[in-house]
């Protein structure tokens, strides 16, 4: 099967958010699986390829000159990149400032009518599109081929000035939304199936809380509409073979856990305290909760733990962080940006994982966690709710502690409740390798992919 599956990121050429991951991520598997995939992405920064193959691609005048570079990336990726007007920048959604380029609509439309050029000269049983980036490419398809939509985040929609219908120049209506062009509104209501990336958001963005405003035409596509969750690099976060860590274990015997946490603590300039360590690998952005975990760090003053933090992102939660570190040295580690080596330590140095979110379409960061035996204190939300199973209420399959709702209290409650689990050694013990030996890899999603991808393209 030939399947076209366009995303605007993907690990590790261009990684900004989850989507870079989860593009990897499937698109390694299915390619395991015997599909036959061609990955289109922008041609952000003009990346040398061996063997490239260069196709100029027919799209409409303004969307002009546009042509895709098929080739190997040093690292032995093969990609498919494509380059439009505006599309290559250093950054590919933001400027140096951190605000949003003007020009994003016009740089990701011109993108998605030269996939659909692509399209036509490829002739794939399926195009997979994901999130708004790639979503008008089907208003630029006189004949569509069976086509998938992913939504990974539906709060970025991509909406612009009513007036690029007239630049579009099929399905014109189904862009139209509420007097704007919203192009993931028209590919939710074209696309054969649209997919979500766990099954609980796929039940939440039908309720206008979670719905973003789409609720109405996600809820008409019926049973078009399905969920099926992420997976990780099993791999790559590997506590047996990961080369970033001081010591390596696996669920057998955790024994080397117990000297990563003192090499993180060494690292971060932590003492050894009683108490958990807590740690937290994030943006930092209200969605993911971080400012519901700030107001209780003071508390640590009177519980047993600490927290290390690592994430970047909102210069307000930045500052909250820097200022909480800087009055409890020896209870709050910060490190500001992303620091992939980093992260590994702090999953396997840690012993609770924090991630309240607010919402989350899925999630990548608490399956990591429970692959390295350290126990996520999560909200119950979307992805969350479908990986992490609360050890109070069900104690035989707990793998953490789940809030009920996200705020600082519901937080709060399932911090201490985490810590209790937590000092109790064999019911750590218990969930450390429930964590750790479930099935995290993409091959099951995968192959949910692919009984889709057959069934539109059999239609």
């Amino acid at each position: 099967m030939k399947v076209l599956f366009a995303t605007a990121e993907l690990s590790p050429l261009v990684r900004v958010g989850g989507l870079a991951a989860a593009a990897a991520g499937l698109a390694d598997e299915l390619r395991r699986q015997g599909v036959d995939l061609e990955i289109a992405l922008p041609d952000y920064t003009g990346l040398a390829l061996e063997g490239e193959e260069v196709v100029d691609l027919d799209v409409v005048e303004w969307a002009g000159p546009a042509r895709a570079r098929r080739g190997r990336t040093a690292d032995g990726l093969d990609v498919t990149l494509i380059d439009v007007p505006g599309i290559a920048r250093p950054h590919p959604y933001l400027q140096p400032d951190g605000q949003g380029w003007p020009d994003n609509d016009d740089r990701f439309f011109r993108f998605s009518a030269a996939v659909a050029a692509l399209a036509d000269v490829r002739g794939p049983d399926v195009l997979h599109l994901n999130d708004w980036h790639t979503a008008s490419a089907l208003a630029h398809l006189a004949t569509r081929p069976p086509t998938m939509l992913t939504i990974h985040t539906l709060g970025y929609q991509g909406r612009a000035n009513g007036g690029w219908l007239r630049a579009f120049p099929h399905q014109r209506d189904a862009f139209e939304f509420v007097g704007d062009v919203n192009p993931l509104a028209g590919a939710i209501r074209l696309a054969d199936v649209v997919v979500t990336v766990s099954p609980t958001y796929a039940r939440e963005i039908l309720t206008p809380e979670g719905g973003f405003g789409l609720d109405g035409l996600l809820a008409d596509r019926g049973s078009a509409l399905v969920g099926i969750r992420n997976g990780i690099d099993t791999e790559a976060w590997d506590p047996a073979t990961d080369p970033h860590l001081a010591s390596r274990y696996d669920a057998a015997d955790l024994s080397g856990k117990e000297a990563d946490r003192a090499a993180l603590r060494a690292e971060l300039g932590l003492p050894d305290l009683p108490g958990p360590l807590a740690v937290v690998v994030t943006r930092l952005a209200d969605q993911k909760g971080v400012d519901l975990i700030v107001p209780l760090l003071p508390l640590l003053d009177r519980m047993p733990g600490q927290v290390a933090v690592l994430g970047d992102g909102d210069a307000h939660l930045a500052q909250s962080l820097s200022s909480a570190a800087a009055a409890r040295p020896d209870r709050v580690a910060f490190v500001r940006g992303y620091d992939e080596a980093l992260a590994h330590r702090l999953f396997a140095g840690g012993d609770l994982f924090l991630m309240p979110s607010r919402f989350e379409p899925c999630g990548l960061a608490q399956m990591q966690a429970m692959r390295y035996g350290t126990l996520p204190v999560v909200t119950d939300v979307g992805g969350l709710h479908d990986t992490v199973v609360d050890v109070d209420a069900d104690p035989g399959r707990g793998t953490g502690v789940t809030a009920a709702q996200p705020t600082s209290i519901h937080l709060l409650d399932a911090w201490h409740r985490a810590v209790r689990a937590h000092s109790n050694r064999p019911r750590r013990d218990a969930m450390r390798r429930r964590g750790m030996t479930a099935d995290w890899s993409w091959r099951e999603p995968a192959l949910a992919h692919i009984e889709h991808y057959e069934r539109i393209a059999n239609r």
